[in-house]
């Protein structure tokens, strides 16, 4: 029960914070409701007086999609790590659907959005906000699924012994166990998507293109002036824009999410936040928050209560049924597959397949050699930021602007320095594609060095394990499910980003590297469908199988030998 109270000087500066932004809301979404043909009316401009309300839209369409992304991380990966039976489904789901291009999603969502409001700029921006949508998302769910996965056996017993429900279970152990990392790769999901913000907001319907209002369609008309200068305004407001969403969201949220670390001894350093501290003083926001824990309450009020739990628990699978589930997904994966190889030879031949395989190989390698540069570097350097959370602080907005630097903005100079010194593109373009990936193995990595328990760090020190012994014995089983996680989603991300990355244009200069990227890119701009298929179909399948050869065993290995007991 809430009690109201005389209201105090942090009431007056959080109302003032609060009313602010949700001004800025209000006028950022009217504009995502007005008649579809005001884009043609008012095109986008390069005025520097239009940026900020670019970058508004910007940052209201991210936003907008990472709730989406969380709720959708919540459900889906809850499911999968708590039913085996979804979880053959949904994990080798979230594999393909991360290796498929963001593009391939827009080529099929546009229609669909725009349908549901004709006319209307809200369809536009809904496909928009999907399109980021997809580039958020499986990050976060692989990242919730691997912490449910790893929860500690002596907690999994707790629960089991007060025969906790799954509502009870997930509110009172597996939300609160997973939040720490949760947070760190929303983080990284929203700086991921401004990777893809350049194709997210313009879209393409036929032979019609239609331009939102933002700093990626900003940066794309830059780019294709040749303006420097405008690409230069664009990356000093995303940066004021992530310092800003820094300080008013991430930082209270990370500093929030710290009391959910699991431990047994209170942690010497705790981040801060000057808003969380300011929230925490205020006397007049809890009844704002009140929506919130109601629903919390009204979950556990329809709690079916633990003697129904048990029973359910008790309920083993038939074989049989077992099974038959077995069988079904076999023959819905190789229904797919079949399908989508009668579309592809329709009109292709074997020789075309094995030009996208042989092509895939030379992708794959390249992914491979990153992945492995990238974990050399930021591993160490994620286990020191993660262990030392002054610093965490200091320099969490530039790990986010730097993961959300655009691509896009680096191919002109790529371009430029690979004809001015003769450079091979099959080498020098490759460095693209990992640009806007790696982050992910350093947001990650720095979530499981945060979350190694303080007592674990403690008892290693009074017994004088330093140098590799401490690496082989404490950091790195600490934060090993963590980086399986950030590399599984790094090396998707870097297939996906091979499309955008393999292909590479500044005025007039054209570059190209041989690989599945560039073979799905051509194929795409010349309309070649069935190419366009056959490259999207090679692309799930070596993003699949490496998952399920290399990444799944690693974690399976976490969940048996490294999980905190």
């Amino acid at each position: 029960m809430l009690r109201l109270t005389q209201p105090n000087r942090a009431d007056g500066i959080a109302f003032v914070i609060l009313a602010a932004l949700a001004l800025l809301v209000f006028r950022g979404a009217e504009g995502a409701v007005e008649p579809l043909a005001k884009l043609h009316l008012e095109p986008v401009t390069l005025d520097p007086a239009y940026l900020p309300y670019y970058a508004l839209r910007t940052v209201i369409r991210m936003f907008a999609a990472l709730a989406a992304s969380t709720l959708f991380t919540l459900t889906v990966a809850t499911l999968a790590a708590r039913s085996r039976r979804a979880g053959q489904i949904i994990v080798p789901a979230l594999d393909i659907l991360q290796s498929v291009p963001i593009l391939g999603f827009l080529t099929f969502t546009v229609t669909f959005f725009m349908g549901l409001f004709p006319g209307n700029i809200l369809g536009v921006e809904l496909a928009a906000m999907f399109a980021i949508f997809t580039s958020q998302a499986w990050n976060m769910a692989f990242s919730f699924y691997q912490s449910l996965r790893s929860v500690p056996s002596d907690l999994e017993e707790v629960t089991q012994g007060f025969a906790l429900s799954p509502i009870r279970r997930f509110l009172r152990l597996d939300l609160p166990f997973a939040t720490p990392a949760l947070v760190w790769n929303a983080m990284m999901s929203m700086s991921g998507g401004w990777f893809f913000v350049v194709a997210s907001e313009a879209i393409t319907v036929g032979n019609t293109t239609v331009t939102l209002p933002g700093i990626g369609s900003w940066l794309a008309l830059a780019i294709e002036r040749q303006d420097f200068g405008a690409i230069g305004e664009a990356v000093a407001m995303m940066g004021l824009v992530i310092l800003l969403y820094d300080q008013l969201f991430f930082r209270p949220i990370v500093a929030w999410a710290d009391r959910f670390r699991f431990e047994q001894t209170a942690g010497t350093e705790r981040p801060s936040s000057w808003a969380y501290d300011l929230l925490r003083r205020t006397q007049l926001l809890p009844l704002l928050f009140a929506p919130v824990t109601a629903i919390g309450r009204l979950l556990l009020a329809i709690d079916p209560g633990r003697a129904a739990t048990r029973i359910a628990a008790e309920r083993q699978p038939h074989p049989a049924i077992e099974r038959l589930w077995q069988l079904t997904v076999l023959l819905a994966v190789g229904a797919a597959f079949w399908w989508s190889a009668r579309f592809v030879l329709a009109t292709l031949g074997i020789g075309d397949i094995g030009q996208a395989f042989g092509l895939a190989c030379l992708t794959m390698l390249r992914v491979i050699v990153l992945i492995a540069l990238a974990s050399i570097v930021w591993v160490p350097i994620g286990v020191w930021i993660g262990l030392n959370p002054k610093w965490a602080e200091r320099l969490q907005p530039v790990a986010q602007f730097l993961a959300a630097f655009p691509a896009n903005v680096l191919f002109p100079f790529a371009v430029i320095l690979i004809v001015r010194w003769n450079l091979s593109p099959d080498i020098w373009l490759s460095p693209l594609m990992i640009l806007g990936t790696q982050w992910y193995i350093l947001f990650n990595v720095i979530a499981g060095a945060s979350a190694i328990p303080n007592d674990l760090r403690e008892a290693a020190g009074m017994f004088g394990v330093r140098g590799w012994q401490w690496w082989r014995q404490v950091a790195l089983p600490g934060i090993f499910p963590f980086y399986v996680t950030g590399a599984l989603t790094a090396s998707g991300g870097s297939w996906n980003a091979s499309i955008v990355a393999e292909a590479v244009s500044w005025g007039s200069r054209h570059l190209e590297a041989h690989g599945l990227g560039t073979y799905i890119a051509k194929a795409t701009a010349a309309g070649d469908y069935p190419r366009v298929a056959l490259g999207i179909v090679v692309m799930s399948a070596f993003v699949l199988s490496f998952n399920r050869l290399v990444w799944r065993p690693m974690y399976a290995f976490a969940e048996r030998r490294l999980r905190l007991a």
